[in-house]
Formats: structure tokens, C-alpha cells, sequence
């Protein structure tokens, strides 16, 4: 393939049950877009989803004639979390555009077409995530969100958010005050699935690795817009999504995930830590000490009741 148009990555661990419907249906919808490149990226699997990868892999070298479409994988030795994966891929990926995607997902067929025309609709356009339907039926609120400053924060696990989800006061972590019928700009999308613009990565650099699960797309999001581009938001659905098939934590996938207990325990920490990193790093000197404190403390004290839940499980 001389010119690669858009570089896919998806990132697995532990996920072969997830992993072929993702595959199957990116290649469906890869036929409508010249040149594409999948690439996996495998985080040390240890429940033969190695294996998987490599029968698809060797399958795809045997029957595929598509010359605008290539298939590369990738074993890390070990896991290196969320961004780790993903920056794995972003060295390897030759794009114009890379898309992240989750592996708990399937595509629609028009889906890498509608994404890319999108995004070329306007060069200044940095990044989108599109309207995404759980499979457990209706929208997946994270597709749409605001950055989660303290007020946005308190709101939502107050659960005043819920309460008045149309209300510009109390709704300003998922923001569905907004026509989502309409594309618009927003703070942040979600790494389930967010098209980027090459120049862009070339421009921010590569995901930060302190985030180990959780968090990094949002850190990668507020880098985007602190580097000047947009961020939008797609009102057309093009995927469904089973959210929570690696991590186990979401009531969502309950009955589908394969993670082990050990598996959601070391998630729920990491979705802890990441809610601190991404305050320190972003809000720390914007508010005065004792919200700062104040924030911190709360985080932690979710953080003990979420662990204590998995710990029980």
C-alpha cells in the first residue's frame, strides 16, 4: 500500500471474546476507504488471545487481495496500560489519520468513511468522537463530555446531573444541555473511539504514560484543545459499544467481560489514581488550595468505596 489514508488501533488485553466481532466489522467497513492500515496491538495477553491475533493475522495474509489494505500486529512483553498500548501503535502507524478504537465495539459499515470525510470537512477539526449506542440500549454518555473541573465533578456524583440532565447549571460533565442531532464542538469524546488528525499527534506527542487504565483520553482530549484545534462531537452513530469488556467495572458488560477479579481490582485503582493525576496536572494552580484539598480528599474516599466493591465481588 503506496499511501495510507487512516492507521487503526486497537488495543487488546485478555480480550479475545470481544476481538473478532471488532476486527470482522472494521474490515467490513474498511472497504469503503483506500488505504487503510489495522493495526493490533496486544498488552501481554495471558488468555490465548495471542493466539487469536495470530490466526487472524495468518488468515488475512492468505485470503486478503486488497492492496489499500494492510493488517500489522504488535506483542508488547508486558502490559503497558492504556497509553502504553496505544503509543506502541502510533510509532508503527503511517496514517494521515489514526484512529483509537476499543476492541468491545462493532462498526457500522460506513463508519472509517463517515469519520474520515468528517474530519476532512475542516482542517481544523483535531479530533471527534461520533454518537455512540451501548448495546444495552441507549447512548453511551461518554461520548459527550465536558472536562471535569471541581463543580462539574461535585455535580455529577452528587447525582444532581441525573436528576436535571438538561440543565446548563448541574450538567456540565456530560453536557446533554446540547442539540447532540447537530455536530458541535466539545471538551472531550472518548478513546472507544477518537479519529485524530496525524499533525496533530505530531504536534501534542504521544499519550501520557502515568495514566495506566482510564483518564489518558481525556488528558490526550484537553492537549488537543490546550494545542488549538477542535474537538467534536458526530451526531451520526456510528458504533455500538459493550463498554467495560477489559476492565470488568462497568454494569454494562457484567455479564459479558472476561476480566478477572485481579483485573478489576488493579482497574479500579488505576480509574482512582488517574481522577488525581489528571486534577494535578490540569486544575492544581487554577483553584485555591483548600478546593484542591478538598477535591483530593473526595477522590480518595471514592476511591476506597470502589475498591471495597470489587474486593467483595
Amino acid at each position: 500500500m503506496r499511501e495510507c489514508k487512516l492507521s487503526v488501533i486497537i488495543l487488546s488485553y485478555n480480550t479475545g471474546k470481544f476481538l473478532n466481532e471488532c476486527f470482522f466489522s472494521t474490515l467490513e467497513s474498511a472497504k469503503r476507504l483506500k488505504g487503510v492500515e489495522i493495526i493490533i496491538v496486544d498488552n501481554a495477553s495471558t488468555d490465548g488471545t495471542d493466539k487469536l491475533i495470530r490466526n487472524l493475522k495468518n488468515d488475512f495474509d492468505q485470503k486478503n487481495k486488497n492492496k489499500d489494505l494492510e493488517f500489522v500486529v504488535i506483542f508488547s512483553q508486558k502490559n503497558l496500560g492504556y497509553a502504553g498500548g496505544n503509543n506502541l501503535g502510533i510509532k508503527k502507524s503511517r496514517g494521515k489519520y489514526i484512529l483509537f478504537l476499543n476492541m468491545d465495539i462493532n462498526l457500522s459499515k460506513s463508519a472509517l468513511e463517515d469519520a474520515v470525510n468528517f474530519m476532512e470537512s475542516d482542517q481544523k477539526i483535531g479530533a471527534m468522537t461520533p454518537k455512540t449506542m451501548l448495546f444495552s440500549g441507549g447512548i453511551d454518555p461518554d461520548c459527550h463530555r465536558g472536562f471535569p473541573t471541581p463543580w462539574a465533578s461535585i455535580t455529577y456524583f452528587l447525582g444532581l446531573e441525573k436528576l436535571f440532565p438538561k440543565s446548563r447549571l448541574f450538567g456540565q460533565y456530560h453536557k446533554f444541555y446540547e442539540d447532540l442531532t447537530k455536530p458541535h464542538e466539545i471538551d472531550a469524546g472518548f478513546g472507544t473511539f477518537m479519529i485524530v488528525r496525524r499533525e496533530v499527534v505530531d504536534k501534542v506527542g504521544l499519550w501520557d504514560e502515568k495514566y495506566f487504565f482510564y483518564g489518558e483520553d481525556l488528558d490526550y482530549f484537553y492537549r488537543i484543545k490546550q494545542a488549538g484545534y477542535k474537538v467534536m462531537f458526530y451526531p451520526k452513530v456510528l458504533l455500538r459499544h459493550y463498554k467495560g469488556g477489559s476492565s470488568g467495572l462497568r454494569k454494562e458488560s457484567r455479564q459479558t467481560t472476561a476480566a478477572s477479579k485481579e483485573t478489576r481490582l488493579k482497574t479500579a485503582r488505576a480509574s482512582i489514581k488517574a481522577m488525581e493525576i489528571f486534577y494535578k496536572k490540569f486544575y492544581k494552580d487554577q483553584y485555591p488550595a483548600w478546593l484542591t484539598f478538598l477535591i483530593l480528599s473526595a477522590i480518595k474516599i471514592k476511591g476506597f468505596f470502589r475498591v471495597a466493591k470489587h474486593s467483595l465481588s
